[in-house]
């Protein structure tokens, strides 16, 4: 995913955090808030739940490139915070792309597929 689409600062990371709105699925959780810039920005975020550092950079590895792959499908002015989740570590990018797209349509970031 290219710089200019991440959340990097972390006055942004606390903003999406305190006034998101969240949806959980087992491998990832999203969290999502409107914003007022003309691009959809995305942080990742690993915790030591996920395992040692090595664990932790291949799910945030794992995350960008999944997100890289569905961002241009969804509308601007979001923020958006994907939170990797232990299961992560042991996910193919299929797992990860399919997890994704699910958390992105229920949050109504992207139509539905049953349409």
């Amino acid at each position: 995913m290219q710089r200019k689409f991440r959340l990097t600062r972390s006055d942004d990371f606390k903003r999406v955090r305190q006034s998101g709105r969240s949806y959980a699925h087992p491998l990832v959780v999203l969290v999502a808030r409107a914003s007022d810039q003309p691009r959809v920005r995305v942080g990742v975020a690993a915790g030591r739940a996920v395992g040692n550092a090595v664990y932790r950079n291949r799910a945030k590895r794992l995350l960008r490139e999944a997100m890289r792959l569905l961002v241009a499908g969804i509308p601007v002015g979001w923020d958006l915070i994907l939170i990797a989740r232990p299961g992560l570590t042991t996910a193919t990018l299929t797992d990860t792309r399919v997890a994704l797209d699910s958390l992105l349509r229920r949050a109504g970031l992207t139509p539905s597929h049953e349409a």
